[in-house]
């Protein structure tokens, strides 16, 4: 046996320690995590939502409402968090005091999924391309209108109005938070 196929066998036995020392035998599901390609390969896969399925700032169930949604899995989370529409994923992700290490953010892309009820159509929310300023609602009011290419966007823009930004172009104050839920006497 060899040096480096010791040191493998002694992480393995470790973590398989720690894991029976912290959640007892219901831990053994868990050991995969030990391995970091096991980690990143199955939490940053997008997910989709079921009726129950609610955002993760506010409670609200996502199918409940139109526009477009997000996700974002965290390292280390088996769960995605869920959010009602792309404009709270955008705040959350743009926040400078987020500290939870990202494996991936996920938007749908509607230019295909349905503006009502979407589901599916989940693109890379750091390579989507938005509309802003829309007169299409989301869940929150006035949202972030995330596409797969830049062609979509400017042909929603022209029918709904709005401008089209890349992530790299969005700051903070243009996905501010403080406007739709503070002012929501509904909720």
């Amino acid at each position: 046996m060899n040096e480096a196929s010791l040191r493998q066998g002694r992480r393995q036995f470790f973590c398989a320690c720690a894991a029976l020392a912290t959640a007892g035998l219901a831990g053994l599901a868990g050991l995969s995590a030990c391995s970091p390609a096991a980690d990143s390969a199955t939490s940053a896969a997008p997910g989709n939502f079921d009726g129950q399925s609610s955002c993760s700032l506010d409670g609200m169930l996502l199918g409940d409402y139109p526009g477009p949604k997000g996700q974002i899995r965290y390292r280390g989370d088996a769960q995605p968090s869920w959010f009602c529409d792309s404009v709270e994923l955008l705040s959350t992700l743009l926040k400078p005091e987020q500290l939870k290490p990202v494996a991936s953010a996920h938007v749908q892309d509607m230019a295909k999924a349905d503006w009502e009820r979407p589901q599916g159509h989940w693109i890379d929310a750091r390579q989507a391309v938005y509309v802003l300023g829309s007169k299409r609602q989301g869940s929150m009011g006035p949202t972030a209108a995330s596409f797969a290419d830049v062609a979509a966007a400017q042909a929603f823009a022209t029918q709904w109005g709005g401008r089209v930004l890349r992530f790299a172009e969005l700051r903070t104050e243009m996905v501010d938070l403080s406007g739709g839920a503070l002012h929501d006497s509904r909720m």
